[in-house]
């Protein structure tokens, strides 16, 4: 129970009291993370819809830059909760790196307002700093409410995990009613209170966070070798610091990025393979196990973020919105897979436990590929849609990119939930937090490739159906390809994995 120390607990756990069988906490938390996401998610739409509109006067031919950068963007965020967990771990505790992460990201979100060019990259890379102090770190305090061995612990992340989801959910409804309904139209949307909009809810969220985090009892408060303010402070100045460095990078492109991606991650693969050959030859193997599916992960996230980029350039100009006399908004696209993640992780997870019931249940290395594999169903729709489906004024119609994204979060269940648990078994025991950086990372290095392979869809003049059509063939090929060599390597793997499950 809640109360109880476990042999392997850092620290005692409190008597929390129990709200609908779980820790009070957590709904404190829930909330906080709603409101994160909302503020995250809110802008997701938008972004390359406004870098085209607000900087290359609605041409087209910036399309390309537009994906770059949000491919970038996204690298970075995934890149900077590996230096965001160290902060909280080694320095000033969970609660303060969360603290001050809203602030930064509230502050971001708020100057992305202004419409000039280098402020924008300027506010993109102060959301990334705060949001690698946030989003790890509150992770991780939903863990710390629970014993190893409380059986409600699964229970209470998919709780949390909902709450992620609902976020993602509403976010782009009501920020894109605001831009297209109350403040502009669907032809010219009012993306400054899109980012208003997300701005408020960070700062709901860090509010929420900031008043309910007595209910913690002392959980992620700092280490106790470094006690006192002063800490925060020089942290909350590091990152000052540290904004015009991320800055620099979404400057250089995603080429220049890809290399200093590439490097972090060598080293960081480096570091685990000595670890695990010091460990002995089933840790070595493990690692290599886990560093081979890091591989694969890659070209999943290279084209699964394209539902932030290509398809958002798809949905605002090739896909039939008009249903009946209602224009279906580009942004509510962004809500179908926060929807179906809600809807099908039960399923999927029943799935699972069924399917091991009767000794069917697939290895970890399967499940990765099927994930690969359901995310080149989508693109094969998407093939079929372009090359049959395309009517007189050039449209495709609704339902297919509602179902790409639908069937592209049943890869995604297929795989991201199962990368994080197979990291916890396969990492050295020593670096299992570097370990799940290198998983980090590696998403990271997906969402980079995915604006490269973005901009190349849209081309130089902008997305059209054969550019699309060809781009989206390419990605069909790649994923089912790997899916069906990840299929064919899953033995070799599965020994390497020495009996983790």
């Amino acid at each position: 129970m809640s109360g109880a120390a476990n042999a392997l607990d850092r620290d005692p756990i409190p008597e929390f009291k129990q709200v609908m069988g779980h820790p009070g906490p957590l709904w404190m938390l829930f909330m906080s993370e709603f409101w994160e996401r909302f503020a995250f998610y809110g802008i997701r739409w938008a972004l390359v819809l406004y870098i085209v509109a607000q900087f290359h006067g609605g041409d087209q031919s910036g399309q390309a830059e537009a994906n770059l950068t949000y491919g970038s963007y996204l690298a970075l965020v995934y890149a900077g909760a590996i230096f965001g967990g160290y902060v909280a771990d080694r320095i000033i505790g969970y609660q303060r790196s969360i603290l001050i992460g809203a602030v930064f990201m509230a502050a971001g979100l708020f100057m992305i307002m202004v419409p000039e060019a280098m402020l924008f990259k300027f506010g993109l890379a102060t959301i990334i700093v705060g949001n690698g102090l946030f989003k790890p770190n509150i992770s991780t305090m939903v863990g710390k409410l629970y014993s190893i061995g409380d059986e409600r612990r699964d229970s209470g992340f998919t709780i949390f995990y909902m709450g992620i989801n609902m976020g993602a959910f509403i976010a782009p409804i009501i920020t894109g009613w605001l831009a297209t309904s109350v403040f502009g139209t669907d032809a010219a949307p009012a993306y400054q209170y899109v980012f208003g909009a997300s701005g408020v809810g960070m700062l709901i969220s860090m509010a929420w966070f900031y008043v309910g985090r007595r209910q913690l009892q002392g959980i992620g408060r700092p280490p106790a070798e470094s006690p006192g303010r002063g800490r925060a402070a020089y942290v909350a100045v590091g990152a000052l610091c540290v904004i015009p460095l991320i800055h620099a990078l979404l400057t250089l492109g995603a080429a220049a990025l890809q290399y200093v991606l590439t490097v972090l991650f060598v080293g960081l693969a480096a570091l685990l393979m000595r670890e695990g050959i010091r460990s002995g030859a089933i840790a070595r193997d493990r690692t290599i196990a886990m560093l081979i599916i890091f591989g694969f992960n890659i070209l999943f996230w290279m084209f699964y973020e394209q539902a932030g980029n290509s398809f958002t350039f798809l949905a605002d100009q090739i896909v039939d919105r008009v249903l009946g006399g209602f224009v279906f908004p580009t942004a509510w696209f962004q809500s179908v897979s926060a929807l179906a993640v809600i809807v099908l992780a039960p399923v999927v997870a029943w799935l699972w436990v069924w399917m091991a019931k009767r000794n069917l249940n697939p290895s970890i290395p399967r499940k990765f590929g099927l994930g690969l594999l359901f995310n080149g169903l989508a693109f094969l729709l998407l093939m079929f849609a372009l090359s049959s489906l395309v009517s007189d004024d050039g449209k495709i119609p609704f339902w297919t990119l509602l179902a790409v994204y639908v069937i592209q979060v049943v890869g995604e269940l297929c795989l991201s939930p199962i990368g994080l648990s197979m990291v916890t078994k396969l990492a050295p025991v020593r670096l299992v937090g570097l370990g799940m950086g290198g998983w980090f990372l590696s998403t990271g290095i997906g969402n980079n490739l995915s604006g490269i392979f973005a901009s190349v869809v849209s081309g130089e003049t902008g997305m059209t159906t054969a550019s699309a059509l060809s781009g989206y063939t390419f990605g069909f090929w790649a994923l089912v390809g790997s899916g069906v060599v990840l299929f064919l390597l899953a033995p070799f793997i599965q020994r390497l994995m020495h009996g983790v499950k």
